[in-house]
């Protein structure tokens, strides 16, 4: 018998980032609202980011964040957002890069414009967003990135050449960042999760079944269980942890 998972109770670790400044992109739905959400309910001023103005105004006005729509692979809307959380808070503590598209298609099928905007907006936005939060962590001399990965960045997946080059490259700059940042105070670590997303939702039904079967739990998470990993590699009590690729999983990696 399978148990049932309370995923309204998800994490029964607590967390205190009062008076913290987060930053999350891709915030508008599915792992980035819901970490936005927990970053929020732990005492954060927290900013979602996301093209999607429509999903991100009803994204903050449902969680009570701050939002900040903008396109993550475009170098000046990103510092536009930086500017303003440092302009109102002063000071910026977190950045979780976690902002993703698809365009999947078989290699023979993908146009350029398919791969560029699936490397623009993975890869690309993780880079831009943390290069732009660096002069800030430098200068206090504090600082946590957490980026989003994926299973199939070290696997792949038929269908999504594109995808699974952004994301083992969000690997290799987490590696690289990690150990350029590390005498600044700052980790740089990543997750690879495993949830139910619209990404996951866009899939057919008989090909998530096939995902499915080889998890070893038997299911996807639920996008709020990503929330204590992120949170953990977030705190100061991890400030021993950088260049890490956490799988959050299910066990799907084993």
């Amino acid at each position: 018998m399978t148990e049932t998972v309370d995923t309204q109770n998800a994490s029964n670790v607590s967390f205190d980032f009062a008076g913290q400044t987060v930053i999350v992109t891709g915030g508008g739905r599915g792992i980035g609202l819901e970490l936005g959400r927990f970053f929020h309910e732990a005492g954060a001023t927290v900013y979602l980011v996301d093209f999607d103005a429509d999903a991100l105004a009803e994204a903050t006005a449902e969680v009570g964040c701050r939002s900040a729509a903008a396109d993550v692979s475009d170098s000046a809307s990103v510092q536009a957002v930086v500017d303003k959380a440092i302009a109102e808070t002063g000071r910026i503590d977190v950045l979780v890069n976690n902002a993703g598209i698809l365009r999947d298609r078989v290699l023979w099928k993908l146009t350029d414009d398919d791969y560029e905007q699936v490397m623009a907006v993975h890869a690309g936005g993780t880079f831009r967003f943390t290069r732009a939060c660096v002069p800030h962590f430098r200068e206090r001399g504090y600082g946590r990135v957490v980026n989003v990965t994926s299973y199939t960045g070290l696997r792949g997946n038929p269908g999504q050449a594109n995808y699974a080059m952004a994301k083992a490259g969000i690997i290799g700059f987490t590696k690289t960042a990690a150990k350029e940042l590390a005498r600044f105070g700052v980790t740089v670590n990543a997750i690879s999760p495993n949830a139910e997303t619209r990404m996951i939702a866009s899939i057919p039904e008989d090909k998530k079944a096939e995902l499915i079967a080889q998890v070893p739990m038997g299911r996807f998470a639920d996008p709020r269980e990503m929330a204590a990993a992120v949170a953990f590699l977030a705190s100061a009590n991890a400030g021993y942890i950088t260049g890490t690729v956490l799988p959050v999983d299910g066990g799907i990696s084993i």
